[in-house]
């Protein structure tokens, strides 16, 4: 395998509307640790339905801190404690990353937060517009449209010679067609496509500008029951497909 293999261990929406997992995408490059993006609360599930091994992503890269995208963090973590993981647990996410893990492991495991682990977990926060360049991965973020608590972003991350693009949860916005921008693939939010509702996608919105989006492959996530409801009749272009949480690929 050269490039990257992209599996989508969870493709659904907050609530998991046709039995779908919450949002967890794994990009795993021919040589170097794995990625996670997001890691909605069913993230070591749909892990593990997929016989991949949680503890060898290396770093995990948050769009915004709902817990469909972010609930999953305190088990990865506390998976990786039991099970003995020594590697390193890079986290990068928006402002207030930090605070809001903290506060979660606390919540959901009370005295977590203070025990020494034989790996350590480093959490980078990045602003809307900002850039990380680590050894192996480069995170681009920008501002989405969609409220969190704290800044959403989409992302554009860089990664063993490829770029994939990741809305996250996000109202259509001028940005998306710069976070796409000659990406190798574009991982689409695809909420609605009968009504829209305010912070998320509406698939006719994204339509109207595909012809402005440069990337060469689009796979559209978070699908809610409308999108789901009408997926046998969405008629999609031959680059625009429907992710579900068996697919996986090769970019």
């Amino acid at each position: 395998m050269t490039g990257i293999r992209v599996t989508f261990a969870g493709s659904g929406d907050a609530f998991g509307s046709g039995g779908r997992l919450q949002t967890c995408v794994h990009l795993s490059p021919a040589d170097g640790p794995p990625v996670l993006l997001d890691c909605g609360a069913t993230a070591l599930i749909g892990l593990k339905r997929h016989g991949i091994e949680p503890n060898d992503v290396g770093t995990v890269v948050l769009s915004h801190l709902h817990g469909d995208h972010f609930a999953g963090l305190p088990y990865l973590i506390l998976d990786g404690q039991f099970r003995r993981r020594t590697a390193p647990l890079e986290v990068i996410g928006p402002p207030g990353t930090q605070e809001r893990l903290r506060q979660a492991m606390e919540l959901l495991f009370p005295g977590s937060t203070r025990i020494t682990r034989r790996f350590e977990v480093t959490v980078r926060e990045i602003e809307p517009h900002g850039r990380l360049d680590l050894a192996e991965l480069t995170v681009q973020a920008y501002p989405a449209e969609h409220f969190a608590g704290a800044p959403a972003l989409c992302l554009r991350i860089g990664l063993a010679g490829r770029v994939i693009a990741y809305s996250g949860d996000t109202a259509w916005t001028e940005t998306l067609v710069t976070v796409a921008d000659g990406a190798d693939l574009f991982v689409c939010e695809a909420y609605t496509v009968t009504r829209a509702v305010p912070f998320h996608l509406h698939l006719p919105m994204l339509r109207d500008n595909l012809p402005r989006l440069t990337c060469r492959r689009i796979v559209l996530t978070h699908a809610g029951p409308d999108v789901l409801a009408s997926a046998g009749s969405l008629d999609l272009e031959p680059h625009l497909e429907l992710a579900d949480d068996d697919l996986v690929l090769d970019v």
